[in-house]
């Protein structure tokens, strides 16, 4: 097994848990104004509106940590866009809360975002493997047409493309956590503003 590839599947197990310590910085070296954290807060909910446009697709497959695996290529909704798009909602979230705090800012927040793309970089192509082998030429033909992190305008589409069921309610459920991640840790940072 190449060193990539060991990489990628520690990060994959483990990119639940990489954000923590950068957030616990960002809390604790915070400065935040009300310019900072209104900015930061829509950048966190842009970041959150690409992860539940991927997730009501996906369902709660993306929650996985055992490994890479996927019994269906999913193409629609945010998939018809990017191919990733709970990554960049991911990386949107953690600079938008890096903004929020201005904690060692800019620092902290260019460190952040190197650290994020450097993960994402080796999960992706951990992914990316496990796709070609399972999907063959269907996926090669979606990675050709549908850019990894910056999305297309238009949707990706095929003459046998067919849209994949949208389950809002079953994407909210698998979004619970994330969603009381992003109100804790947007709270804290606003009554330590509030009381500082």
């Amino acid at each position: 097994m190449t060193i990539t590839k060991q990489l990628g599947k520690i990060l994959f197990k483990n990119r639940s848990y990489t954000p923590i310590p950068f957030v616990i910085l960002m809390i604790i070296f915070q400065k935040a104004t009300l310019a900072s954290i209104l900015i930061g807060f829509a950048v966190v909910v842009i970041g959150e509106l690409f992860r539940y446009w991927g997730v009501v697709y996906a369902g709660s497959a993306t929650r996985t940590t055992s490994g890479v695996g996927a019994n269906q290529l999913i193409v629609s909704g945010a998939f018809a866009h990017l191919r990733n798009p709970l990554y960049l909602g991911n990386i949107l979230i953690y600079l938008g809360i890096g903004i929020m705090s201005m904690a060692l800012f800019p620092y902290l927040q260019i460190i952040a975002l190197a650290f994020f793309i450097f993960q994402y970089f080796f999960i992706i192509a951990e992914e990316e493997e496990f796709l070609t082998k399972t999907f063959g030429k269907k996926y090669e033909e979606y990675k050709i047409n549908v850019p990894k992190l910056f999305p297309r305008i238009s949707a990706y589409k095929t003459k046998d493309t067919k849209n994949q069921p949208l389950k809002l309610k079953a994407g909210l459920k698998s979004e619970r956590r994330t969603l009381q991640a992003i109100v804790i840790i947007s709270l804290i940072i606003i009554f330590t503003f509030i009381f500082s």
